[in-house]
Parts: C-alpha cells; sequence; structure tokens
C-alpha cells in the first residue's frame, strides 16, 4: 500500500475564505497587483451605499483572464517572480469578499458570480470594442462591505509607492519612499527622523513592497523611522502579508541597520560641526542608539548628565524631585579635573542615604549620571561614588531628645545648634535644615517648618497611594514639637500642651484651679494640686 499528499479541490475553494484575518487586505491586493502591472496612478472608487468597489489602474492589463482565476499561479513575468516572489492568491480575496466581479482589460472583459465561480462554473470571456478597450484594468466589485474604508485607506497606502486617489482625491502617502530623505542599506532603503536636529525616534514603520510589515510605535502620532525592505531578502506571512516570516529575528536585524545608520550620520556631523554643537544636537540620539562611545575623545560634556541639587532633599515615589535642577551648562573637563567642581553619583533620596544628600547640597556637589558615558570616558575617572563611602551624621550641642508621635512616622528627635555630617573624609556642618539619619531626626537651630518628615518617609503605602493628610499631620506635629521644645516662654509652653488635651470638654474640670509643678532630671515627672 502507498499514500501520497493530495489536495481536495472542494474543500479547498470552501475554506479559502478563512485564512484572511483583515477584511481590507482586498483593498491591498488589487493596489499591489496594480503596482506589479506597472501601472503609474491607481483609482479606487468605493460606494458604501450600494457597496460596490471600482479599482482602476493604467497598467499593462490582462494578457491572459484565466490566471484570475488560477490558485497558487501568479501569471506575472520572470522578473517579477525573482524580484518579489508572488503567492498567486492575491485576486482569490476578490471571490469571497463580494458577489459579483467585473473585470475589464484591453479589448477583454469578464461578468460572473463569484458563487458560480467557486463551484467552478465555466465563465464567457467577453470582447470589448476597440473603442471602449480599457488601457490598464478596471475591476468592479458588488456586495464588498468595508464600511471604514474612508478612515482606513490613508493609513493602508501610508508606504505605497505609487499615486493612488480615493474617491477623487489623490492621498498623501507620506511614509512613501519618493517623499523621504532615505539612504540605502543592505536590507533595503532608510529614513532616519532627526538626522539633522537631533530629534530621534526608535519608533519605526517598516514596509514591504508598500505596505507596513511592521510599527514599533504606539500611534501614528510623533515622529517615525522608514525603512522600505529589499523585497528579495524579506517575506511577509500570508494570506494577509501584514507581518514578516521569522519577525522577532527580522526585527533584530532592523534595529541593529538603523543603529549602525546613525553610527554613519553621527561620525559624519563629528566631523562638520564645533564639538558642544555636536554634543548639544545629537547626544540624546547617541544615547538612545548606542554610540556614547563618540564622545571619549571630546572634552565637552553634555549637561543632560548634570543635575544641581536646588532645594531640600525629600523622599518622593511621585518622581516629581523638585529639589533638583538641569543645569544650563555642562561644567568643563579643567573644572572637573581641578577639582573646582565634584560630581557625585547618588541614588535618589531614600531611607538610608538623606544625609549623603545633605553634604552634596551644602557642597554644591553636582548629581552626575555616570552611566550616560562610555565606561572609558575621562570623566568616569573623576566621579565620587558617595554611596560607596560611610557616613557620620553627629548632633551638635543636642538640646534635648524626644520622639515624635505622629500618625504615620514615629522617629527619634534631637534637638542641636547644628548637624555634623560626614561622608568619607568631607565635613560639613548644617545649621538650617533637618538631617535625618539611623531613624533619627537632627534638627538644628535654622529648623522649625517641620519638613524633614518628608526625608523620613514617602508618605506611600503599599498601594502607591500618597497620604497626604498623614503628610500634614506629622509635619504639623513636628514643628509643633519644634516649637514647644524650643519655647523660651514656661506658660505658652504649658499652654500650647494643654490646649492639645481639650480640657473643656470633662465638665468636672470645669472651673476648678491647679497648681503644677514639673520636676527636673532626665526624665522629669511631674504633680498636679487641686487648689480652693
Amino acid at each position: 500500500m502507498q499514500i501520497q499528499v493530495r489536495i481536495n479541490e472542494e474543500g479547498t475553494l470552501r475554506n479559502q475564505r478563512y485564512p484572511f484575518t483583515d477584511r481590507f487586505t482586498l483593498i491591498s491586493e488589487l493596489l499591489q497587483n496594480a503596482r506589479r502591472a506597472g501601472a503609474t496612478e491607481i483609482e479606487i472608487n468605493y460606494d458604501a451605499a450600494s457597496h460596490i468597489l471600482r479599482v482602476t489602474d493604467n497598467g499593462c492589463g490582462i494578457a491572459d483572464f484565466q490566471k484570475l482565476l488560477s490558485f497558487n499561479e501568479s501569471g506575472w513575468n520572470a522578473a517579477t517572480c525573482a524580484e518579489e516572489r508572488p503567492f498567486g492568491v492575491g485576486f482569490s480575496k476578490c471571490l469571497y469578499a463580494t458577489s459579483r466581479c467585473i473585470v475589464a482589460s484591453g479589448r477583454q472583459s469578464v461578468d460572473f458570480d463569484t458563487s458560480a465561480a467557486l463551484a467552478k462554473a465555466p465563465i464567457d470571456v467577453m470582447q470589448i470594442a476597440e473603442a471602449d478597450a480599457i488601457t490598464g484594468t478596471r475591476i468592479e466589485l458588488h456586495g464588498v462591505d468595508l464600511p471604514d474604508l474612508a478612515a482606513r485607506i490613508e493609513t493602508l497606502c501610508l508606504g505605497f509607492p505609487v499615486p493612488v486617489l480615493f474617491n477623487g482625491k489623490a492621498l498623501q502617502r507620506r511614509f512613501a519612499e519618493a517623499h523621504l530623505a532615505t539612504m540605502p542599506s543592505p536590507m533595503g532603503t532608510v529614513h532616519l527622523t532627526g538626522t539633522r536636529d537631533g530629534k530621534h525616534s526608535h519608533h519605526t514603520m517598516v514596509f514591504l513592497q508598500g505596505f507596513c510589515v511592521l510599527n514599533t510605535g504606539y500611534s501614528m502620532l510623533g515622529t517615525f523611522n522608514v525603512v522600505h525592505l529589499d523585497s528579495r531578502q524579506f517575506m511577509a506571512r500570508l494570506p494577509d502579508r501584514d507581518k514578516l516570516i521569522d519577525q522577532d529575528m527580522q526585527h533584530k536585524r532592523i534595529e541593529a541597520e538603523l543603529k549602525e545608520g546613525w553610527r554613519r550620520i553621527l561620525e559624519v556631523a563629528k566631523t562638520q560641526l564645533p564639538a558642544d554643537r555636536f554634543v548639544g544636537i545629537y547626544y540624546p540620539a547617541m544615547r538612545a542608539w548606542g554610540h556614547i562611545d563618540l564622545l571619549n575623545d571630546l572634552d565637552v560634556l553634555p549637561r543632560e548628565l548634570f543635575d544641581a541639587i536646588v532645594g531640600y532633599p525629600i523622599q518622593d515615589d511621585a518622581s516629581h524631585r523638585d529639589y533638583v535642577k538641569s543645569v544650563t551648562a555642562a561644567p568643563t573637563r579643567e573644572a572637573i579635573e581641578s577639582g573646582a567642581v565634584t560630581i557625585v553619583d547618588l541614588d535618589w533620596l531614600g531611607d538610608d542615604n538623606a544625609a549623603r544628600w545633605m553634604l552634596a547640597r551644602a557642597r554644591d556637589h553636582l548629581v552626575f549620571d555616570w552611566s550616560g558615558l562610555h565606561a572609558d570616558h575621562w570623566a568616569q575617572r573623576h566621579v565620587r561614588y558617595l554611596e560607596e563611602e560611610a557616613v557620620e551624621v553627629e548632633a551638635l550641642c543636642e538640646q534635648t531628645r524626644t520622639v515624635l508621635e505622629g500618625r504615620w512616622i514615629w522617629p527619634t528627635v534631637i534637638l542641636c545648634e547644628a548637624v555634623r555630617i560626614k561622608v568619607g573624609s568631607e565635613t560639613v556642618e548644617i545649621a538650617d535644615a533637618g538631617v535625618y539619619h539611623g531613624d533619627t531626626l537632627y534638627i538644628p537651630t535654622g529648623e522649625t517648618s517641620g519638613e524633614p518628615v518628608r526625608q523620613a518617609s514617602s508618605f506611600t503605602d503599599e498601594n502607591d497611594q500618597f497620604l497626604e493628610n498623614d503628610l500634614d499631620a506629622d509635619r504639623d506635629a513636628l514643628a509643633d514639637l519644634i516649637g514647644r521644645l524650643r519655647s523660651v516662654d514656661p506658660v505658652q509652653t504649658l499652654d500650647s500642651l494643654l490646649q492639645e488635651l481639650g480640657l473643656g470638654s470633662y465638665p468636672l474640670l470645669h472651673g476648678k484651679s491647679f497648681h503644677v509643678s514639673v520636676g527636673m532630671g532626665p526624665a522629669p515627672g511631674h504633680s498636679i494640686e487641686l487648689v480652693g
């Protein structure tokens, strides 16, 4: 017994309607056929009310009408087959998407019911009078349901190389090769956005034979790189041809070619522009496309790498971080190498590095993003990594200490004249702002606002909800505690404490007078006596 592959023609014809996943593939297939026929203009007309679609082109026309209904047989010449490898299934979409099909080309035409054609009924090819001969091809389809065609056609033809009119209006085709500044590439032709002004993009639209097969952007807004692939090297997936075969692998190849294209652009720009202009314009593109090594032999640094500490450092999970600001100009190489400017690496403020931030703020150090430079760049030798240096915090002339019984935080509070911070071998004394370190808030004489609680916590819960009310309560509690502990008027201090108790809500105490005595020592008690 022997077996062999066989094809059930009836089953094949019946099931061929299901592979296409997009109804608009009908349009792209008709456009593709017109392009391959050498058309220099294609006109599409669609009447949504009557469901009639008409596509007319001025190409070479149809020599053999049998090819229209021969599945998997393209009918194109040898050059086209070698260049584009057509599948021969394009026109079959018409048979499943329409009820009646009329095709005219040269002096021949056919008019048939598609269900009859799929049943393999013979179809007569009719002759057209010479005066009515059609230049190119005209296809008229009845019963076509494309209600959104007017909204989709512009996007469908974005990169199509042949001018297209839809209901009498020319489509823009803004990503067609003829409308872009392109450069050759081993994979086809490439348009890179931002090559003149540095405003690069990682969003890319990739076209094969005029239709998009890959879009790495999330919408049609913004700028795009555009790639038109060489059809001899790439193939699209049947039947819709909207994705590349081995797309993951091909995507990596495309990205590598775009990266190499940017390398060539940057190398030329580096030779043509002054160093400061080259860095100012192209640094974001260099970093985005992995070419920061081009900075290694330049004295100029990108200002994007430097932040000045301009406010009080706080924990901020919302990433607002208003306490830092980008510098208007990067420090010079001479200033860095001479030590006139210190560049430091710091993690964003958290539970254990507020003291490091406060020292950097007091010394006017610049926070530096060292990862934005190549490992061999000269500036890397001058970065000070504060997170790796030991830190010590000391209260100078301690006055008192207690615990802040806050709503969200309960740190120890030490009031003092100043706070001494030592990081590595560098020391500063701070008298105008609080410092949080080791679950302790150090409060020097110049701090009265209560803001140091924001160094102790971001006031964000486990659900990433910002606890604004708790922040306000704890900030006010600290300010009030500082005020009481620093008070020099004993009556005002006691009055402030009693107000919190709300004594007026206790009827038993109404009209009563008391004599209160407060003891001495590190943990003084008190005594109270009813007077009269």
